[in-house]
């Protein structure tokens, strides 16, 4: 079926790399094509530059960057779906939803994660709130769940109620590999969860015999199923695992992760090719680590690493006092980053463990080291590794971020524009009924 005119979106796809400034953009097309090369969003044919501060700091976090697009209100960081007053406002998936539409979100890490949750939840912190997300998702009835994040769906985490014998007895079909989620022809709504915390990154997929989907995978599931509905469909696909590699510095996984997002275009711009019924949105919540592709970054060395920095940080081992041991830190860098570092680099290496109180996230501060060490080795461009440890948000930065768009009410991104502005353009394209900072109560079915 057709859409109504040429100029009225039936359907709306907003895919967005988390993290992913004009740094991660560049050192995919780089790595994956050369000089002369072009990613699949960078065909798109409406370009714009998006700024993304936060309501209480001029850098964002993915919490208030995610709650701005989708909501078109400004809150402060760590704040998903909620004003700076901590009321609770309906996102753009809310106004679709409440428009008779099908809906769906998707995440590389957990679908509770701030991204996704932006979308179809309201909390006022993202560090305390992910049970609370996870029945939400429930709560809100969206068609269609994909990601990681399974371990906040268990009854240990829901006061004794199985969420996802919940979602079962509601109709859902229920995939937890890659294979389970291929054979879901027949459902009209899906829940898959693949991990119980964070998906893994495509590096080590591989070295791990992962048996999760990949982003075009699901992305495609999530179309088929969604576009089932006779009145067209909201989908948010995040390639969330890019941001989580800036954060470590590593620029082998930033180029991989930025490659499987871009997949995930490829696939969105061929399912809508031909239909002119479907309005597509690229973008990023905001830039981190100031990643850029500097002149001197070694292209080839980065390359040849096979595993990401989080996989070679589990590789290291321990002494009786929790010290790292140095022939261990000689050998990772050696086996998995082809980097042979001298007794002083390896005692740096364990120092700045020591000292590395980072503000946010202290469980990766060993990969992140593993990151910045390769970077500075290889002379990547990224922000020093004292930044991030002093920085609120582990690195973000404000660098304005792309915006690509095609299809019916894409010549509408142009020119800079705010995050809040994405969810007022995509509603207003597609005539769906949405006024920013309102809260509609859910009409039960």
């Amino acid at each position: 079926m057709q859409a109504e005119t040429k100029n009225t979106p039936k359907n709306v796809i907003l895919l967005i790399g988390d993290g992913m400034g004009l740094g991660a953009i560049e050192i995919a097309r780089q790595l994956e094509y050369g000089k002369t090369g072009a990613l699949h969003m960078e065909k798109l044919e409406h370009v714009a530059l998006m700024r993304t501060y936060s309501a209480n700091n001029y850098v964002t976090d993915s919490a208030a960057g995610g709650s701005a697009i989708a909501t078109g209100v400004k809150t402060n960081n760590e704040s998903i779906g909620v004003d700076v007053n901590g009321n609770e406002v309906d996102s753009v998936l809310d106004a679709f939803q409440n428009d008779g539409k099908k809906v769906g979100i998707i995440s590389t890490n957990m679908v509770v994660d701030a991204t996704p949750a932006a979308f179809g939840a309201s909390v006022p912190n993202r560090w305390t709130g992910s049970a609370h997300i996870a029945r939400q998702l429930f709560d809100n009835r969206i068609d269609v769940i994909l990601g990681g994040g399974a371990s906040y769906f268990g009854a240990d985490k829901q006061n004794g109620v199985d969420l996802i014998k919940k979602f079962k007895n509601a109709g859902y079909g229920i995939a937890t590999t890659k294979e389970e989620l291929s054979s879901m022809d027949k459902t009209k709504k899906l829940l898959g969860l693949f991990h119980p915390t964070y998906m893994n990154f495509k590096l080590d997929k591989e070295v791990l015999n992962s048996q999760e989907p990949s982003l075009p995978e699901m992305t495609a599931k999530a179309i088929q199923t969604l576009s089932k509905g006779d009145k067209g469909f909201f989908l948010m696909s995040e390639g969330a695992r890019i941001d989580s590699m800036e954060h470590a510095a590593d620029f082998t996984g930033i180029w991989k992760e930025t490659i499987e997002f871009d997949q995930t275009v490829k696939e969105v711009m061929n399912w809508a090719k031909n239909r002119n019924d479907t309005l597509i949105v690229v973008l990023a919540d905001h830039e981190t680590m100031g990643i850029s592709a500097s002149e001197t970054m070694d292209i080839a060395a980065l390359k040849k690493i096979p595993v990401s920095t989080e996989y070679m940080s589990k590789q290291l081992t321990f002494n009786g006092n929790n010290e790292i041991n140095p022939e261990s830190v000689a050998s990772v860098f050696k086996k998995h980053a082809h980097i042979s570092l001298t007794d002083q680099e390896v005692r740096q290496f364990i120092d700045n463990v020591r000292k590395n109180r980072t503000l946010v996230y202290p469980q990766h501060r060993i990969d992140w080291e593993i990151g910045s060490t390769i970077a500075r080795h290889h002379k990547a461009g990224v922000a020093d590794r004292s930044i991030r440890a002093a920085s609120s948000t582990g690195g973000h930065t404000a660098n304005m971020i792309p915006v690509f768009a095609a299809g019916p009410g894409s010549e509408n991104i142009d020119g800079v524009i705010e995050n809040t502005d994405i969810s007022k353009i995509i509603t207003k394209a597609a005539g769906v009924p949405f006024t920013p900072g309102e809260h509609k109560a859910k009409s039960e079915e």
